[in-house]
């Protein structure tokens, strides 16, 4: 059955493997999904990741974080989704968990973190927030 929303399900299959105490998760691949796991190990949510290449659709080896055998990430939501699309702009980015949270915004200068939006003093999408 084909999925509708990629990002939710690329959210969900993190939450899950996270709850489920897994070392790795692969994914199906996708330049938004790579940009969004950059972003993920950027801000140290998880180990490192790796690109598998096939010959019917590349996928992404997540290796997840703990802290204590938590997950690194304790919540990842879906925030701007295909029937409902969120944008900020530049002056109203948002703060998650007073800052020790990060919130990922898809700009027209690519994918980034809500800190690099800021520094670029640039809105666009609020794609989801974790923390």
């Amino acid at each position: 059955m084909p999925v509708t929303d990629q990002i939710a399900d690329y959210l969900t299959r993190i939450r899950n493997a996270g709850s489920a105490k897994h070392k790795t998760v692969l994914i199906p691949s996708s330049k938004l999904k790579v940009a969004i796991t950059e972003i993920l190990k950027d801000q140290g949510y998880i180990t490192d990741f790796e690109l598998i290449k096939d010959n019917i659709q590349d996928q992404i080896k997540i290796y997840l974080r703990y802290f204590g055998g938590a997950p690194a990430i304790r919540e990842i939501k879906r925030i701007s989704k295909p029937g409902r699309r969120v944008y900020v702009s530049a002056d109203n980015l948002p703060r998650i968990k007073n800052g020790l949270g990060t919130a990922i915004i898809s700009t027209s200068q690519g994918v980034m973190s809500e800190k690099q939006a800021k520094k670029f003093n640039i809105g666009g999408e609020f794609i989801c927030s974790l923390w």
